[in-house]
């Protein structure tokens, strides 16, 4: 399982591509994992908060709702939990992503100038 999520972070983010162990150790972290054969969201809780480490829908499969899906999945499962926040944080000049956060109710916080790579990166919340 590990190898095809690293072979499909390859697709998603071919400039800076996971490997099998990197997700291995996230799940040693902590993280929690939602895959699917077209996209995949690793996800953190800690006590009544969780943090979105990133989200992934392979490019021919974009625009169909994969990570929408995966969204409410893991939503489900920390209101359960007893969740009450999640944050994120996203590159400022990453549009469809910040449209996609914005259209499942998560709204700009703040930004940390120049975090990624010299882009700013917009930090987001949802409260559930």
């Amino acid at each position: 399982m590990l190898d095809n999520l690293a072979n499909l972070h390859k697709l998603c983010f071919p400039h800076k591509p996971w490997t099998a162990a990197d997700f291995a150790d996230l799940k040693k972290s902590g993280c929690e994992i939602i895959a699917s054969q077209n996209g995949f969201i690793v996800y953190r809780q800690t006590l009544d908060e969780a943090e979105i480490i990133t989200i992934g829908v392979a490019p021919d499969a974009r625009r169909g709702g994969i990570a929408a899906a995966m969204l409410g999945i893991m939503e489900a499962d920390l209101k359960k939990s007893g969740v009450k926040h999640i944050f994120l944080e996203v590159a400022a000049d990453n549009a469809p992503a910040r449209a996609l956060y914005e259209q499942n109710g998560f709204v700009q916080i703040g930004v940390r100038p120049k975090y990624y790579d010299g882009i700013d990166a917009i930090m987001m919340r949802k409260d559930i």
